[in-house]
């Protein structure tokens, strides 16, 4: 009896000879055999997965269905939540300082409820992540959420019926943003294991789209509300976190994690040593850091010289690079990335920048900088996704949290530098020769890149081959299959060759092909 089964072959005899299956002629015709690539082992999809259609009687296409049709609801209670979850965070990081600052009368006060609320997501990314890569995210995630309406509730009831403290308020935002941090490491370990890698970047794709929609329409709603009333955002957010946690705990899927290693400290560096594996990754997180550096410190050029601009200006020339956002998610998801994608991100840097300096020459801010922040964003986005697919692709999904932490204290850290340096050149060179000075700087690192094979390779490589791709091998329905004899190669799950190094990997596959050969011809 066959111990392996191929779509399409039957494995019979004592020697495991593979023959072609007998079929119906118009079933063999559409019946394809898939190997899964290198870069997507984690299943191999049927034909009847890949197509979305009902597979022949007796083998299990209904149950198929079934959970494709679960998956996709996960999916989308997830997305609905981090939609929900990240509209509320983008309401609360205005609310706070606007709260501080009426408290406290004083815009020292606003600028220490920001730092409050920034500084634990710096810290927390590293052992976050090794807290999300021991504990499974989704229980990290209901934690998040639960401890952050938590919060938000107390604000909201000292606010009723006491009397709020400047101190709570600095507490509050410490939690939340502590919270947020755990919330979007725990989101990115979950995702993958809820989408089909056939799918991988088109999910990946709608939840870059949907992190932008939350912080486009949260950050206005957030002013709009507290000047309505400062308890109106506090008592909006109560609700939607109630809401974003009612979504995850519909989300049943569970996800295995590993006990932790005889060194915490080991266990702890661990994202750092895997991306130091991936060269992709790795020049892929410097680039994103210092062209977030970049578009942040233009953006402070720009608030610094917005004097005798209606807030309705700044803020819409501010909401352009949210919006350049979404178009970019929407773009990825319709469209794969080139492989050339980190030399194209430097490409769309510079040219927003070119636009941002044109403006202060010939006097026309808003138009130049919202073009500029728009293409960023959308440039930006489209980057995400490819690198968050490779991450998926590539990463050990045992450390994959540690690397997204290691990445995002990167961009992170680069967002916190670019407010003290974007004053800087205002006071230094004004808002024209500010903007001039960064286009002049990244002017000189593309021409750089550009004209150096080695730099242009070790700075900004080329995405490491198709992903999320499965090759399809036709079945042939007339020509007869030779007879192989096929020996089961050894077992080799996929964590067990994460622990290993790719030449493990190698003999495992070369040790199968070895086992292929012609019968003789008395079997």
């Amino acid at each position: 009896m066959s111990a392996h089964r191929i779509p399409g072959y039957t494995l019979t005899g004592p020697r495991q000879q593979l023959q072609p299956e007998i079929l119906p002629s118009e079933i063999l015709q559409d019946r394809a055999v898939t190997v899964a690539t290198p870069f997507d082992d984690r299943m191999v999809m049927t034909p009847e997965e890949t197509t979305g259609e009902g597979s022949p009687e007796g083998s299990g296409g209904g149950w198929r269905r079934i959970r494709r049709l679960r998956r996709n609801v996960e999916l989308n209670l997830l997305w609905t939540g981090s939609a929900v979850s990240t509209f509320g965070t983008r309401t609360l990081s205005v609310a706070y300082p606007l709260l501080a600052l009426a408290e406290g009368n004083s815009p020292i006060a606003a600028g220490w409820a920001g730092f409050a609320f920034t500084v634990p997501i710096l810290i927390l990314y590293i052992p976050g992540g090794l807290l999300v890569d021991r504990i499974s995210p989704r229980r990290v995630m209901l934690v998040a959420e639960f401890v952050r309406g938590l919060t938000v509730g107390t604000v909201l009831l000292t606010m009723i019926f006491g009397h709020l403290s400047l101190i709570h308020i600095m507490i509050a935002a410490a939690v939340e943003g502590a919270m947020w941090a755990l919330y979007t490491l725990a989101e990115s370990s979950l995702l993958p294991s809820l989408a089909h890698p056939g799918t991988m970047r088109r999910v990946l794709a709608k939840s870059e789209g949907a992190t932008h929609v939350g912080s486009l329409l949260g950050r206005p709603v957030g002013g709009y509300l507290f000047g309505l009333g400062s308890a109106f955002p506090f008592a909006l957010n109560t609700a939607l976190f109630v809401v974003s946690w009612g979504l995850f705990l519909s989300v049943r899927r569970p996800s295995e994690r590993t006990p932790a290693g005889p060194s915490q400290l080991r266990d702890l560096s661990g994202g750092f040593r895997e991306l130091m594996r991936q060269p992709f990754l790795r020049s892929s997180i410097l680039l994103i850091t210092i062209t977030n550096l970049m578009i942040n410190t233009l953006m402070m050029v720009f608030v610094a010289g917005s004097h005798g601009l209606s807030s309705l200006s700044i803020g819409v020339v501010l909401a352009a690079g949210g919006v350049g956002g979404a178009v970019g998610a929407g773009l990825a998801f319709f469209r794969s990335p080139p492989r050339s994608v980190l030399l194209v991100h430097m490409c769309i840097w510079g040219v927003a920048l070119f636009l941002a300096a044109l403006g202060t020459w010939v006097g026309a801010w808003l138009p130049f900088f919202a073009a500029a922040f728009f293409i960023t964003g959308m440039g930006g986005a489209w980057s995400n996704v490819a690198i968050r697919e490779v991450e998926v692709n590539r990463i050990d999904p045992r450390t994959l949290a540690r690397v997204v932490g290691v990445s995002r204290l990167s961009a992170h850290a680069a967002i916190c530098l670019a407010a003290p340096l974007g004053g800087l050149l205002v006071t230094w060179y004004g808002v024209t020769g500010g903007a001039s000075a960064l286009f002049v700087v990244m002017m000189s690192a593309i021409v750089l890149i550009s004209c150096s094979p080695k730099a242009r390779e070790a700075l900004v490589p080329r995405l490491p081959g198709p992903l999320s791709q499965n090759r399809r091998v036709p079945v042939p329905t007339h020509a007869p299959v030779p007879a192989l004899c096929v020996e089961p190669p050894p077992e080799v799950s996929r964590t067990q060759e994460f622990q290993h190094e790719p030449s493990v990997r190698e003999s495992s596959r070369e040790s199968s092909l070895s086992s292929s050969r012609p019968c003789p011809a008395n079997v």
